[in-house]
């Protein structure tokens, strides 16, 4: 027997269904009446910005402009929304299942709309919950066009809105399905929806969780990804392992009531672990990031000309860089660098490294510098200069991580000893180009891009030292002086005048001493003995020697002092590079460049670029600078001997120059050979942190190990198109090379014993 109660709770339960219902019967008659009522009279306008024939066409979403090296690997990536697409032919059948299974089970039966769950939506409406029952091709609508952000007038009337969003993604969707075949629309979807950990589409995905291709998921790992779509924090399987586990485990089972495997299948693979390989892609990880750092400067400014978006375009920018040899001059750099930078700190042991020219400590500098960082002005600006609460701040322990030669650490440290800490490291920059095209084919901008962004070879100026030498000889071959002119190691003085003050300078030897002995321009250079340099320049002139300097590559301003002869005007490692290669291309100036091409996300081609040239010296003169850079390793005494300890000799030709400033501030080495050239910097951050002996700080011993090291990588790789041989000899060379009472040549008479003494490391 029923009981009155149960009689009233049966009542309202039919009470609460015929109000539902009534409720789903009203939205769908206003969702009808709308629907025809745009149909009909094609005012579309009313539900927000609708897509035209061309949008539907040709579809946009924002792509990754990609950085692809000479031999077409992928350098780096610039974007907002990291998406790269894959064709549908390169997307593993186990992701097409998983995703269909789980998202729209009648996809290949419905036109854009699942008419079995057209009401599904008014059912969710009444209930307050907006999810909706979307197709895969609705939500693909949703992404292309993000339908969410234009609400049309009707968009307006209170309760209406998610109802007119979606009739929006329904007729979307109906376009996109009389557009594109079902298999176009799959494709489109899966490189446009969003994964979590800023992983647009399902190559990103693939390379971000498991570091795989789209082409070779598996069932599981399909069935994580897919899982991710319903919500990418809550099921993220970095945030949310175990509710990522349950969430693969439910599409594994969807997967099973679809047919696509067996509930066999569905158990086993259940027990797996999620199996990630998660990392996500950074600005700061790969190889050349401070020549994608410099890159990025060049394609801003490009892109504001040419009306494109470099983070959302989808470019294609093959650059000049081989990946081959920018991996060789990245780990020759770290060989190196980890080496010097060990010394270095033995050297400064219990002292601190910045020191004026006396040889004594800069007091404040540690201070000085934290006025300049960002931090130190933020506190500026909300206390006020000078007030203690900045200097509290400034000297209170943090946890951090720092940079160390051994990989990343944690510690704490206040921001005045982080400041401190990094100003004890070396910096360094490296570049090498073919001297023939003008390709630049590495770039090592520093030591570290996370951590130290300036680059050190186009952004950065620094003395070049002895290194400027040969083109104070330069001035001199081309006004007829031979190799074989005999010059004196003796004191020279100069009497000029600077902004019109009179002044004067006598340049010193490396070793304070001065031989009085004879020697030809040849093997002053290869010694780089600064008195004759200046006494060849006293020949030529300041003007003159200025003049070929700029003829040769060197763009930036040189001040007109003697002081000029031995390097005192900074210079970039980048104009350096590209002026050294003028000797060994015959003369001809070819300007340094880095990009081939820039192509749309189509393949057309938007841009060549080809690269500026000048006839600068002769092609006699060109070959004779060649002859006098070999002096370095050829003569006695040369500076560049060291680079035989490399094994990069024998039936080849090497030349080079080294380059120290004052107080060893800055280290260099200038190297070419009949098919590389490359430039190397290395020194403090400050001018005034550097080593304090020669034994330790000239550029034979800071920069040259860096080309001795990248040579010998390059030789050693037989893919690459860089070999050993012979400089390029005129057919006409009326110069003679052939000194008289020339020393024998250092090479020939090679010993064991000798290579010993040259290296007392």
């Amino acid at each position: 027997m029923v009981s009155l109660q149960e009689n009233d709770n049966q009542e309202n339960k039919y009470e609460r269904i015929a109000r539902l219902s009534w409720k789903v019967f009203r939205i769908g008659l206003i969702t009808l009446a709308i629907l025809i009522f745009g149909v009909i009279t094609n005012f579309l306008w009313l539900f927000g910005k609708m897509p035209g024939v061309d949008d539907l066409e040709n579809p946009l979403s924002e792509q990754a402009s990609e950085v692809l090296s000479s031999d077409n690997v992928l350098l780096g990536k610039y974007y907002r929304e990291n998406r790269s697409p894959v064709p549908y032919e390169q997307i593993s059948p186990n992701v097409i299942n998983a995703l269909i299974a789980t998202e729209d089970v009648r996809f290949y039966e419905h036109a854009g709309i699942d008419f079995k769950g057209f009401f599904g939506i008014f059912w969710y409406m009444a209930k307050g919950d907006q999810r909706g029952a979307s197709t895969i091709t609705q939500q693909l609508a949703k992404n292309l066009f993000k339908t969410r952000r234009s609400k049309g007038v009707f968009g307006y009337i209170p309760g209406l809105n998610v109802l007119i969003v979606k009739i929006r993604e329904w007729i979307i969707a109906i376009r996109l399905e009389r557009n594109f075949t079902k298999k176009e629309i799959l494709n489109m979807y899966l490189n446009t929806v969003d994964f979590g950990s800023n992983a647009y589409g399902i190559k990103v995905a693939a390379e971000t969780y498991f570091n795989t291709t789209p082409d070779k998921l598996t069932i599981p790992q399909a069935a994580m990804l897919i899982g991710l779509l319903k919500a990418t924090t809550s099921y993220s399987p970095v945030l949310h392992p175990e509710k990522a586990l349950e969430r693969r485990n439910t599409v594994l089972t969807l997967m099973v009531d679809h047919g696509d495997i067996t509930l066999q299948q569905a158990e086993q693979l259940s027990k797996k672990p999620l199996g990630l390989k998660y990392g996500v892609e950074s600005h700061n990880d790969g190889i050349a990031t401070y020549f994608r750092g410099v890159l990025n400067t060049f394609l801003t400014e490009w892109c504001e000309k040419n009306n494109k978006d470099i983070y959302a375009d989808g470019l294609k920018i093959y650059t000049t860089i081989d990946s081959r040899m920018q991996a060789y001059a990245e780990e020759a750099v770290y060989e190196h660098m980890t080496a010097v930078q060990k010394k270095f700190y033995e050297h400064w042991k219990g002292k601190n490294p910045w020191i004026y020219e006396n040889k004594k400590e800069i007091p404040h500098f540690i201070e000085d510098a934290a006025k300049k960082t960002e931090t130190y002005k933020r506190l500026k600006a909300k206390y006020g200069d000078g007030n203690d609460s900045i200097r509290i701040v400034m000297n209170t322990p943090v946890k951090m991580k720092v940079f160390s030669w051994r990989g990343e650490r944690d510690t704490l440290l206040s921001p005045m000893d982080s400041i401190r800490y990094y100003k004890y490291f070396l910096h360094t920059g490296f570049m090498a180009m073919d001297p023939h095209t003008g390709q630049v084919k590495a770039w090592v901008g520093g030591i570290n891009y996370k951590y130290f962004k300036y680059d050190h070879v186009k952004q950065s100026k620094r003395q070049p030292g002895s290194a400027f030498k040969p083109f104070v000889y330069t001035a001199a071959i081309a006004h007829d002086y031979s190799p074989c002119y005999l010059l004196r190691d003796e004191p020279i003085t100069f009497n000029y005048t600077e902004k019109g003050e009179k002044k004067t300078w006598s340049p010193k030897n490396s070793d304070w001493v001065f031989t009085g002995d004879s020697m030809t321009m040849r093997q002053a250079m290869a010694r780089s003995v600064n008195s004759i340099a200046a006494h060849v320049l006293k020949i030529v002139g300041i003007q003159e020697v200025i003049k070929y300097a700029h003829k040769l590559g060197i763009k930036s301003e040189l001040n007109p002092v003697p002081s000029v002869c031995l390097g005192s005007s900074d210079v970039s490692v980048y104009e350096m590079t590209g002026a050294y290669s003028t000797f060994v291309n015959s003369g001809v100036w070819v300007e340094p460049y880095f990009i081939t091409r820039i192509e749309d996300r189509n393949g057309n081609v938007l841009e060549e670029f080809i690269p500026k040239t000048s006839d600068a010296i002769s092609e006699q003169v060109a070959y004779t600078m060649v002859h006098m850079l070999k002096g370095g390793t050829e003569e006695r005494g040369g500076t560049s001997q060291a680079l035989f300890r490399y094994g990069i000799f024998g039936r080849n030709e090497i030349g080079g120059k080294t380059g120290t400033t004052s107080n060893h501030s800055d280290g260099w080495y200038m190297g070419v050979t009949k098919d590389m050239v490359a430039g190397t910097w290395v020194g403090g951050e400050d001018r005034c942190i550097h080593f304090r002996t020669s034994e330790l700080g000239e550029g034979s011993k800071i920069a040259l190990p860096i080309f001795g090291l990248y040579m010998q990588k390059v030789y050693a790789d037989t893919s690459l198109e860089i070999k050993k041989g012979y400089f390029r000899r005129p057919k006409r060379l009326t110069v003679d090379l052939v000194c008289p009472y020339r020393p024998e040549p250092i090479d020939s008479i090679q010993t064991d014993s000798l290579v010993e003494s040259l290296y007392p490391f």
